[in-house]
């Protein structure tokens, strides 16, 4: 069983960064693959990015491409999300997420993390 604890989130101010942080335990080959999502109220799950286990492979979604950053620790078992030029409509609960290989793009995910709350003002 993978364990994923999503850190970072908190208040900005749009044009501002953040980082996000996910620290995986468990079997390593769960964690493969690993990416981000975000879910604001009302709207459906988004694929945000993901990360092959090198780190050497990554896709974002089309709403973050060029702000967004996903990179993997040489520890491979946590990721980052460097989040810049931050907007309100950013605004969301972001979650980690692992499975056994990288996709790029969204993917069916098979483990999943608590969530971490990106509140970005205007």
């Amino acid at each position: 069983q993978v364990q994923l604890v999503e850190s970072g989130g908190g208040l900005v101010q749009a044009g501002g960064s953040l980082r996000l942080s996910c620290t995986a335990s468990g079997p390593a080959y769960g964690t493969y693959g690993m990416a981000w999502f975000r879910q604001a109220p009302g709207k459906e799950r988004e694929f945000v990015a993901s990360v092959s286990l090198s780190g050497d492979y990554s896709s974002y979604g089309d709403s973050v491409k060029g702000r967004f950053t996903i990179s993997r620790a040489n520890t491979k078992n946590t990721i980052y999300l460097q989040m810049n030029n931050l907007k309100p409509e950013d605004t969301a609960n972001y979650y980690c997420a692992s499975k056994t290989a990288y996709t790029a793009g969204p993917g069916e995910y098979t483990w999943w993390g608590q969530g971490t709350q990106v509140t970005v003002s205007s």
